[in-house]
């Protein structure tokens, strides 16, 4: 049997997932010759080499990256100890910290804080972010629930640590001034609208994927004049007659009446995943799951 400290286990854990000695001396408050020498204890304990230099960082071994993964499964069991503990002595109570995107927020956050009035033992600590697509999964190795969104089709790499929590599908549809040749449509194609003045958001989000999607099937650039992460921004423009836009419905549409017109996609299925990402271990906590039930709960009222 091996004998080593499992709770040096979390510091390749970490390592696996935040790529570097600085970020996790950062993330854990260490320094960073701290974390290097509990990875080099780590080592002499498992008898075989778990990093390597690369450059000026380090990266880890093919038996570094087994161990990190194994890692998650240790502290996955420990958090279940942990979790079933807390239920015997009075069940859910606690942080959890819940990173979500604006127009996310704008969809649930207001139910979900009402549904979190029945359960006062949680403190819900809520934190506003705005990421590429690619960035979100990180983001759950420093919050408890993180809130993220992704076109249609396959999620991005690096997810397959985390549980997914799927909370809805939002379709996306096209702003369109009024005015617009179009504005009286209940439906447009793509080849018909993929070639005007686009309103857009930046590159690496899901909304612009889907545009890049819809101009490699007609091969043509689409023309952004601007981009921004505001959706508001993005309707106002769309409003003043400035482009159009790709948007989500549900969000979108409460503010689209009098000011923009929505039209779907005709030859097309394009839509945004809002789903939830955590950690295995955090996922088991009773708060979490609690906070879980209700995001579920409340996207399915959304969509009803």
């Amino acid at each position: 049997m091996v004998d080593f400290d499992v709770q040096l286990l979390a510091v390749l854990r970490e390592l696996a997932e935040r790529g570097s000695v600085t970020a996790v001396a950062s993330a854990t408050h260490r320094t960073p010759s701290a974390v290097s020498q509990q990875l080099q204890t780590l080592q002499r304990q498992v008898g075989v080499p778990l990093i390597e230099r690369i450059g000026r960082g380090v990266r880890l071994t093919e038996d570094g990256r087994v161990l990190a993964s194994l890692a998650t499964g240790v502290a996955t069991a420990i958090a279940q100890v942990d979790a079933a503990w807390r239920e015997h002595l009075g069940g859910e109570a606690g942080r959890v910290d819940l990173a979500i995107f604006p127009s996310a927020a704008e969809l649930l956050l207001p139910g979900l804080l009402s549904r979190m009035r029945e359960h006062p033992g949680i403190e819900l600590v809520l934190v506003d972010v705005d990421v590429s697509e690619d960035e979100f999964g990180p983001l759950a190795a420093d919050h408890d629930v993180v809130i993220g969104h992704r076109p249609d089709g396959a999620p991005p790499a690096g997810r397959e640590a985390l549980e997914t929590v799927p909370l809805l599908r939002e379709p996306l549809d096209v702003a369109l001034p009024p005015g617009h040749r179009f504005a009286d449509r209940a439906r447009v194609a793509i080849g018909e609208v993929v070639g005007e003045a686009w309103i857009g958001v930046p590159q690496g989000y899901p909304i612009d994927r889907v545009l890049t999607a819809m101009a490699a099937a007609t091969d043509t650039p689409p023309s952004v004049g601007f981009r921004t992460i505001h959706l508001p921004v993005i309707e106002n423009l769309v409003a003043a007659g400035h482009g159009i836009a790709l948007v989500p419905r549900y969000t979108s549409g409460t503010r689209a009446p009098g000011r923009f017109r929505l039209a779907e996609l005709a030859d097309v299925r394009a839509g945004r995943r809002i789903e939830a990402l955590v950690r295995p271990d955090r996922a088991v906590r009773p708060a979490v799951r609690t906070v879980l039930e209700a995001l579920v709960a409340e996207a399915r009222d959304v969509t009803a």
